[in-house]
């Protein structure tokens, strides 16, 4: 089977289903997971730790400084990342995401090399046979895809093309996935609650593995292909012949599901831990001998034994990573328990050699009224204002009361919903798409004033907020601001003017979005097409590649600067109040654009109604200026002059 590597999109693909435009609130630099992290591995040449993250940011330690251990980030997913394996001696690292995509990366410089789309759902697990160089991707998708390291390693732009083979059976989501360092066996498990084994060497079928209850998270098989070990969400961890075809023993220890295995080099010891926190080391051998080392503080994801068995690195559902010694702490209790009735098993360890510490995680969220503005609460309880208009942090509250500063910071306003929240990576992601769910990136309209920005000439504008976030997003794409050709036939290297005989600025005229913030073109509930960083758009591969990838609502937008519309339209009475003695007009069910204000009423209230107004309107054609001046008197007169009641509710001005 072969296929295109790389960032490029078919563009016939892109237009199938709806696309989105998506960026995510966050520092320039995030150097702490801010969510669990899913995977990692270790390079013991420069004694480098890989950690892979919800957040979908892999991060590179440095495990010989402790107190300062972030060395940089590798950043080009945008889903979680759920499994990597260091190759090639540690020159290369292979990430799976549920992005869909597998990338390679320069591991030792931290960038990605090429991007595989092989996958049609969520890649949840990679195996990798050393002597061989293969990696072997699998998912929710059902495949699992053979890949040549060396070949992967070797791709271009030119050089894009990349065969790949698959092996066939799976008829439910893959979990885990294992292969032997030789390449001579590989082994899946699945919510089908068997494992299934092939050689991939020749794509053959070899058997299937009966006896789990449940999904089988986690796989490991000794190096000469003949053993196997699996943990499963039944709480069972099996030891398997792969010659008998059967299972050989069963080991009972964890109260809850077997999430993550490691074993040393001859299988005599295997280190097992899940969502009972716990972590046990046992014998292989002797199923009944086992010691409980450690109690994480959340459930255990991923473990890394070091090579020299002297450090076990685990993972939980925390940001955290924390490093336990195992030399020396050991051998003196590896008969701790060899009763199956001992009811009082403590830990061996109560403290980690070392912690890498994690940052927050955003759990909660409360959009305000003036759908612009957005409260967040994380796992540390604090609390944080978001300007979701400038992708921007406004105040960190700390830990004060949720509801309380939500009831305080909401005005008495109607903004319809222009953007959708995702808080699934642990940061503020905003998803903004063309009537999706009745919510329209351009249906929020606001008066500039009231969204605090500059009017012009006096004149209050009405601006819509999905327009100008747009045109922010993508001001540094040449693209918005440059035209091919004028109206003089001049091109554009020339002193480009548009057809208003202006130099076009980039932007909005407003504001700036950060130029570190993630922008993701991607299908609604699909794969994503294109990820770049706001301040990038600039160059000259992504130019291309926006080219490809940009929807055609958003380029109307951003290229050809085609304002939106109005679109919503909103039904009233307008009565005049029982002691006012005023006739009530023949015409008092009035419409009016969603985003009408109350003053506008006021002087509607004011010039057709009390008759003023008529003398400043006739005066003042030839003079903007005193135009201007008599519009804002007028207004002025009539907040003065005007009382509307809303339901016989006062004070409806504000």
């Amino acid at each position: 089977m072969s296929m295109i590597a790389g960032h490029r999109q078919n563009s016939t693909h892109s237009t199938r289903k709806k696309v989105q435009i998506s960026y995510v609130i966050r520092d320039e630099v995030e150097k702490f997971h801010r969510s669990s992290v899913n995977s990692l591995q270790y390079d013991p040449y420069l004694q480098r730790l890989y950690s892979a993250g919800r957040d979908s940011i892999i991060r590179i330690w440095n495990c010989k400084n402790q107190k300062d251990p972030y060395i940089q980030s590798m950043e080009h997913h945008t889903d979680w990342v759920n499994d990597i394996v260091l190759c090639c001696g540690g020159k290369n690292l292979i990430s799976a995401s549920s992005d869909t995509t597998v990338k390679v990366w320069n591991a030792h410089k931290g960038f990605c090399m090429s991007t595989l789309r092989t996958h049609k759902d969520y890649v949840k697990a990679l195996a990798y046979a050393r002597d061989r160089e293969q990696v072997a991707s699998a998912g929710l998708d059902k495949a699992i895809f053979l890949w040549d390291v060396q070949t992967l390693t070797a791709l271009t732009a030119s050089n894009n093309t990349v065969t790949t083979s698959s092996l066939n059976g799976n008829k439910d989501s893959i979990y885990s996935l294992a292969m032997n360092a030789p390449g001579t066996v590989i082994v899946s498990g699945s919510t089908e609650k068997q494992l299934r084994v092939w050689d991939p060497r020749t794509g053959n079928k070899l058997m299937k593995l009966k006896g789990h209850t449940d999904n089988v998270k986690a796989l490991l098989v000794n190096r000469d292909g003949t053993q196997v070990i699996s943990g499963s969400s039944d709480g069972t961890i099996r030891v398997w012949s792969l010659g008998q075809q059967r299972c050989i023993k069963t080991i009972r220890i964890h109260e809850e599901g077997v999430w993550a295995l490691q074993a040393n080099e001859t299988f005599t010891s295997v280190y097992s831990g899940g969502r009972d926190k716990l972590i046990y080391k046992c014998e292989t051998r002797a199923p009944d001998k086992y010691v409980l080392l450690c109690q994480e503080s959340a459930p255990v994801l991923k473990m890394l034994l070091t090579p020299d068995n002297s450090s076990l690195y685990v993972a939980t559902t925390n940001s955290a990573i924390k490093c336990w010694p195992l030399n020396n702490r050991l051998s003196h209790v590896e008969d701790y328990c060899e009763n199956e009735e001992e009811l009082d098993i403590r830990p061996v360890m109560t403290q980690p050699d070392w912690t890498i510490r994690g940052g927050p995680s955003i759990k909660q969220y409360t959009v305000l009224n003036d759908k612009r503005h957005l409260l967040t609460r994380d796992t540390e309880e604090n609390v944080v204002l978001w300007d979701i208009l400038k992708a921007a942090k406004v105040d960190e509250l700390g830990k004060v009361d949720f509801d309380s500063e939500k009831e305080k910071r909401n005005k008495s306003i109607y903004v319809p919903s222009w953007f959708t929240v995702d808080l699934k990576t642990g940061m503020l992601t905003i998803h903004l798409a063309e009537k999706r769910d009745e919510v329209d990136c351009l249906s929020a309209w606001v008066s500039a004033k009231e969204a605090d920005f500059p009017t012009q000439d006096g004149v209050d504008l009405k601006i819509n907020y999905g327009e100008l976030l747009l045109k922010a997003l993508f001001e540094h794409w040449p693209r918005t601001y440059l035209f091919e050709e004028n109206e003089t036939g001049e091109g554009a290297e020339g002193g480009v003017t548009n057809h208003n005989g202006h130099t076009p600025r980039p932007g909005n005229e407003y504001f700036s979005i950060p130029p570190h913030t993630p922008v993701i073109i991607s299908e609604i509930q699909g794969r994503t097409l294109y990820r770049l960083l706001c301040g990038d758009a600039g160059g000259d591969t992504e130019g291309v590649l926006l080219n490809e990838t940009v929807p055609p609502w958003v380029l109307d937008i951003v290229v050809e600067k085609t304002s939106p519309k109005p679109k919503n339209k909103v039904y009233f009475f307008l009565l005049p109040h029982a002691s006012s003695g005023i006739k009530r007009e023949k015409k008092d069910r009035l419409s009016a654009n969603d985003f009408i204000q109350i003053r506008k009423v006021q002087e509607h209230v004011y010039e057709k109604v009390l008759g003023g107004g008529s003398d400043a309107g006739s005066t003042t054609n030839n003079n903007n200026d005193r135009g201007s001046d008599d519009k804002a008197e007028t207004t002025s007169i009539a907040e003065e002059r005007v009382q509307l009641l809303c339901n016989d509710k006062k004070n409806c001005n504000n």
